[in-house]
């Protein structure tokens, strides 16, 4: 039995109120935004109303460190930029580095594609966050969820999720040196 599976399972919602009571918890700043179920960065992202470089687009990695090492990570960059695999495996010291499975990814995770929140409520799962999302007063994302979003203050998301805070996006738009 792999060590992800012993994971028990959890729905996007009991994710979702565990998030609403970490932030409440901590006095965050925060509000909810329902609308149609979508889960595409672009397409949520209009929908909110936000700026796309203020998505929070999460996306789970598997770092080999060696041959029996395994690393799980929580990369989260602006919707506007590509998450760089060479910046987080050389971050790591890693010797290979890959999309986590679906499957895994969901369950460290604890919610489905499309919804994972920019906060690791797993130890096994490392959150490093791209400083220019950090930039913004406020970061959007989907709150384990389809239908619902939030908008959460980035100095009161810096503060509460403690990420590792890294270079680790590309710019698509940005012309090589």
């Amino acid at each position: 039995m792999s060590e992800i599976q012993d994971v028990t399972e959890a729905t996007g919602q009991d994710t979702y109120d565990e998030l609403i009571a970490l932030l409440d918890e901590h006095g965050a700043v925060y509000r909810t935004i329902d609308h149609a179920p979508q889960g595409a960065t672009e397409l949520v992202s209009e929908l909110r109303g936000n700026a796309l470089a203020q998505a929070a687009k999460c996306i789970i990695v598997m770092v080999k460190l060696g041959k029996k090492t395994t690393r799980y990570v929580l990369a989260v960059v602006p919707g506007d930029r590509r998450l760089d695999l060479g910046a987080v495996k050389a971050l790591l010291g890693g010797t290979y580095i890959s999309f986590a499975p679906k499957e895994t990814a969901e369950r460290l995770a604890r919610s489905v594609s499309g919804t994972v929140l920019p906060f690791s409520f797993d130890e096994r799962l490392q959150l490093v966050v791209d400083p220019a999302l950090l930039e913004h007063d406020e970061i959007f994302f989907n709150a384990a969820r389809l239908d619902r979003s939030l908008a959460l203050s980035a100095k009161d998301y810096a503060e509460i999720a403690a990420p590792r805070v890294e270079p680790i996006s590309e710019d698509p738009g940005a012309v090589p040196a």
